[in-house]
């Protein structure tokens, strides 16, 4: 077994391998380290609006099942209606009460005797329609009307959008619609 000594001496070690960065190096490693901390800023800020997007949707999503579910259950409770527009539409339930449900603005309001309460917030348009109950011949649609005693059927089309946040250009949008069927009349 030989023996080395694998420690060396200042003096006998050349100046270049014991000297730091050099200039050169040093810019090109700041260089590489600012682009590689654009791209993560670039992800992250990406990766943000994103996630703001897509809160914004299921926002709007819940929103709009929720106030469909009140909507039909409603309806389906309706033993007469009373009035009817393309955006508002009134009807007494089981118990005698006129419910209607009406776009005032950018809110879908459901408004009794007693309460009224908003349904559903950025609502751009709402419509309604009337149909009977007796299908078209050879498709799945119905017979549209004009007349509130023959109403079988109302259909219900609104769009909502909202700003994920205040300074986004987009918007994220929803559309419900649904055909709800009049049970008790």
């Amino acid at each position: 077994m030989d023996c080395r000594i694998t420690s060396f001496n200042k003096g006998s070690c050349p100046r270049k391998a014991s000297s730091g960065m050099t200039v050169v190096e040093t810019l090109i490693a700041i260089g590489i380290s600012a682009m590689v901390l654009t791209q993560i800023c670039a992800v992250w800020l990406y990766s943000t609006r994103s996630f703001a997007a897509q809160a914004s949707y299921t926002s709007l999503d819940q929103d709009s099942q929720r106030a469909l579910d009140w909507l039909s259950r409603d309806l389906r409770q309706a033993t007469n209606l009373v009035s009817f527009a393309t955006n508002q539409i009134s009807f007494k339930n089981l118990s005698g009460q006129t419910l209607t449900f009406r776009l005032t603005g950018n809110d879908l309001w459901r408004i009794t005797p007693l309460t009224r309460n908003v349904l559903l917030n950025d609502c751009d348009w709402l419509s309604f329609a009337m149909y009977q109950r007796t299908p078209i011949a050879g498709s799945y649609d119905q017979y549209a009307t004009t007349n509130i005693a023959t109403c079988k059927l109302i259909e219900v089309k609104w769009k909502c959008s909202r700003r994920p946040y205040p300074t986004c250009a987009e918007q994220t949008e929803y559309m419900q619609s649904a055909r709800i069927v009049l049970r008790s009349k």
